[in-house]
């Protein structure tokens, strides 16, 4: 006879639960305050969705929680706090973290930032906060970091500093890594995150002070994140990957995402997070076994990394093609070769393409009403297709003189001599195109500020509203006005079209059937086809 089981033990035989300790509880409050979603996480952290938004439901308990477990960061440091410490506070984190994102070193800076920012709140809050002070002992400054969970690379202030020993060994490191692994230039990859205003003003003469943005030269607004790389032999560009701090801007509404000329992601403060990248990662594959396979190469490919925070640990796991080497730590600036001018070259022909596009909107007279109005209709769909054809001309001499310092056996006969002269010569041109449209002032000086303006750090105004940006951008997306029956048809049958084009692409990428996949893609094409027309006919309508 059966014996029957107490409570106790039937508890006892149910499946093992996976442990979550408190610090990967943390980890996933802090993504989601990032702006991560709740899926990305999960494949990041190796949690499923629903534990996540376990997680984050009990965020209170959870931080509770850390408080008891950790006495010297029991009290948190913002419940005494002013409104100005608060906000002060909230911003600098911020900061921090867009510093982390672009591998940038915080060392005594950070207190300089918090003291600015603290000063600044204080003035524009006024009233009884213009007695506040605020220290910034480093009491303050560890608490700070606890509990935040902010990172903070070169904090101790050497680390701020060039490795130049690493730098001095790291490329032949990495030669003999080439030399084992059989690699070509056409079979080596680096990738780089910039940042990039796509709708910043210069602060030239030609608009009053009363035109101009405000506040500042850039709008938090306009920024987002591009990934950009290709190969050590210049002739292969990967597609960029573009982070934007909406998923679906107005400009873009009725149009195809997988049919834009780049991979559109989307995080609150225009981040490529750890989960972005693994996504873009799984995306890079594909292609560059399709290339080595096109050009008899064999499939492995290398590809070559920064050390920044937000790159995974595991990228190795994803896949059997491609091995993945990392920069040392405190070398990228000078090492890695999509920052050696690939990069500026690319911001160069953005900014000169988008002078062209002034030019023949403003005329030779350069009015200042036409002028404005064009900053004031170019749209980020405007901005996609500039960045995709600067992309495109950037020369492969650019591309492959990058790698002068880290693998200078493998540059081409006088690449280097030509990517001088190349951003040159784009800058002049900057010049003279600005000169038609009555930036008359301008010199080439100027120009190159400009470009470097955009590499610079986000200013305290810059914080203010980006964070602003951030907190009412989902209330704003939903508070616009439904479009018009016509319009919402065209934006359901482009959202179901673009599924099916992407469940065909990867039948197409991973079945090993050619013959199979082309079937099931023209027999699904053809069933589709009556909504591709429709989708036509609503766009001319």
């Amino acid at each position: 006879m059966k014996r029957l089981l107490s409570a106790g033990q039937r508890r006892s035989i149910k499946r093992d639960r996976k442990a979550i300790n408190l610090q990967v509880k943390l980890e996933v409050l802090w993504c989601f305050e990032a702006g991560e979603k709740l899926s990305r996480i999960g494949r990041t952290l190796g949690l499923s969705t629903s534990t996540v938004a376990t997680i984050r439901d009990n965020k209170d308990k959870i931080r509770a929680s850390s408080q008891a477990a950790t006495p010297q960061a029991a009290t948190k440091l913002m419940c005494s706090c002013s409104l100005v410490m608060e906000n002060m506070e909230r911003l600098l984190s911020v900061w921090i973290e867009d510093q982390n994102q672009r591998n940038v070193p915080v060392s005594v800076v950070l207190i300089q930032k918090a003291c600015s920012l603290f000063q600044e709140l204080k003035q524009a809050q006024g009233g009884g906060a213009e007695s506040e002070t605020f220290g910034a002992s480093h009491g303050w400054f560890a608490r700070f970091k606890e509990w935040h969970g902010l990172a903070t690379p070169g904090a101790s202030g050497e680390a701020a500093h060039v490795d130049a020993e690493a730098m001095r060994r790291y490329p032949a490191l990495l030669w003999r890594v080439i030399l084992e692994g059989g690699y070509t230039a056409q079979q080596v990859f680096n990738v780089d995150e910039t940042r990039l205003f796509w709708r910043w003003l210069p602060d030239w003469k030609v608009l009053s002070p009363a035109e101009k943005p405000a506040p500042g030269l850039r709008a938090a607004r306009d920024l987002l994140t591009l990934l950009l790389g290709g190969n050590a032999a210049g002739d292969f560009k990967l597609k960029p990957l573009l982070v934007y701090p909406l998923e679906n801007p107005r400009a873009l509404r009725g149009f195809s995402k997988p049919n834009l000329p780049m991979l559109w992601r989307s995080h609150k403060k225009a981040w490529v997070t750890m989960g972005l990248f693994q996504e873009w990662f799984v995306y890079f594959c594909p292609p560059v076994e399709r290339y080595c396979a096109q050009h008899g190469l064999r499939h492995k490919a290398l590809l070559i990394l920064d050390s920044a925070p937000g790159r995974p640990a595991n990228l190795d796991d994803l896949s059997d093609h491609v091995r993945v080497e990392y920069l040392p730590k405190n070398t990228t600036a000078l090492l890695q070769p999509m920052t050696q001018d690939v990069v500026a070259a690319f911001k160069a022909c953005y900014l000169r393409r988008l002078f062209r596009l002034l030019t023949a909107r403003a005329g030779s007279a350069g009015e200042q009403s036409a002028v404005l109005d064009f900053w004031r209709d170019y749209s980020i769909l405007d901005a996609v297709y500039n960045i995709s054809e600067s992309w495109e001309e950037v020369s492969s001499a650019v591309l492959n003189g990058g790698w002068r310092k880290l693998w200078p056996e493998c540059l081409q006969h006088d690449a280097g001599s030509r990517q001088v002269e190349t951003l040159s010569q784009i800058r002049r041109h900057v010049m003279a195109l600005a000169h038609r449209v009555g930036f008359s002032e301008a010199v080439e000086a100027d120009v190159v500020e400009l470009l470097q303006s955009q590499g610079a750090d986000l200013s305290n105004e810059e914080l203010v509203g980006l964070e602003q940006e951030r907190a009412a951008g989902e209330e704003g997306e939903d508070s616009l006005a439904p479009p018009p029956p016509r319009q919402l048809m065209a934006r359901h049958l482009a959202k179901a079209l673009a599924h099916f084009d992407a469940g065909l692409q990867i039948l197409r990428d991973n079945d090993p059937n050619l013959e199979c996949s082309l079937g099931v893609c023209r027999g699904v094409n053809n069933a589709v086809s009556c909504y591709r027309e429709l989708f036509k006919e609503s766009g001319r309508k």
